[in-house]
């Protein structure tokens, strides 16, 4: 534990409640594992095992318990001591059970954050004249979400949505504009990528940090990126253009990926992708976002820290103490909090960057 720690962490904790109820102590007592699961491009999932016997009865226990019923709300805690963070409010989707041959039957609940709601049935219908923002704000409604969007600018005069959920049309349409789609709680998210915000805290090599796996490379990296499109009423075509500079922000090093590519290779090497696009605006915006997203490709990592409730999926985190090229900022893509009785509070993460 450094100075600068908020936490104590030789008292590693966790809280479970199932409809704002404590878990009661005898599910606490016969806890295996718990763990979440957060990402910044998937539904959050969380996976409680329990032992499911009864030694004094000699039958099972918890598998027909109404605790655990599918629809229940389930939110968990991670921390120390009397400080712990609410790192994942949702639902339990389903139920596992184990009967190994030399071991004790387990049961396994397992649940997502509320985007499932948004994968529950496939849907075809059209929006006119709006904005992806605005798409987003009408879905999260109709799921019995609140809303808390950011505005995507470029007003699109038709968008279908053919034969998908809400979920995988919410997520394609993020996509195209480097945006996210989180929820937290009720609260639905929609909002671009955060990777020029401040670093939410600090990683350092054989103190919080455990385990670190960076890897740069090239491969895909170009410096220049073209979105071509055809405007029916004009009859011709739409091409949007990014380049070196169109990044957001470099996150601390000295070149972009796209930057140190073109030094390395061929200077003249660019990439073409060919996109429904109804308008110029909304070319050049999903290439300089598609820009920004094939950029942050250029280093990704792997890590497993001590228990750190504050590691969250979609914020910016800093690495210290593994050299000039790979030490600094980092956008987190996904968290696993685990904690287990007998191994206690770990947290891996993935993580990317667009500079070195």
């Amino acid at each position: 534990m450094t100075a600068r720690d908020p936490f104590d962490t030789l008292a590693p904790e966790f809280t479970l409640r199932v409809n704002g109820t404590a878990l009661p102590n005898g599910a606490s007592a016969d806890l295996i594992q718990l763990s979440v699961l957060d990402d910044v491009d998937a539904p959050g999932m969380f996976a409680v095992t329990l032992v499911a016997w009864d030694t004094t009865q000699m039958k099972p226990k918890w598998i027909d318990d109404a605790l655990f019923n599918a629809g229940n709300s389930l939110q968990i805690e991670f921390g120390y001591r009397d400080t712990t963070a609410v790192l994942m409010s949702g639902e339990v989707t389903g139920l596992e059970a184990d009967f190994p041959l030399s071991r004790p039957p387990t049961v396994t609940v397992r649940g997502y954050d509320r985007r499932h709601r948004l994968m529950r049935a496939r849907k075809t219908r059209s929006f006119l004249n709006t904005k992806d923002s605005d798409i987003a704000r009408q879905i999260a409604s109709d799921a019995g979400l609140s809303p808390k969007v950011e505005d995507s600018g470029v007003t699109l005069p038709y968008v279908l949505q053919h034969n998908q959920t809400d979920f995988e049309f919410l997520a394609a349409r993020a996509r195209r504009i480097n945006f996210e789609v989180v929820v937290q709680d009720r609260d639905l998210l929609y909002r671009p990528r955060k990777i020029a915000a401040q670093a939410a805290l600090t990683l350092h090599r054989e103190i919080e940090l455990i385990e670190f796996r960076p890897r740069l490379s090239t491969v895909g990296q170009v410096p220049q990126l073209e979105v071509r499109g055809w405007d029916p009423a004009q009859k011709k075509e739409i091409v949007g253009k990014a380049g070196a500079g169109d990044e957001p922000q470099l996150m601390a090093g000295k070149a972009a990926g796209p930057a140190a590519t073109q030094r390395a290779f061929d200077p003249g090497t660019s990439a073409r992708v060919d996109a429904p696009v109804q308008s110029q605006d909304e070319a050049d915006a999903i290439a300089k976002r598609a820009y920004a997203e094939m950029a942050l490709g250029y280093i990704r990592a792997d890590g497993v820290c001590i228990g750190e409730p504050r590691l969250r999926a979609g914020i910016v985190i800093k690495i210290e103490g593994i050299g000039e090229r790979f030490s600094g900022p980092y956008y987190v893509t996904s968290v696993e909090h685990s904690f287990a009785p007998k191994k206690g509070y770990r947290t891996s993460f993935s993580a990317r960057r667009n500079s070195s």
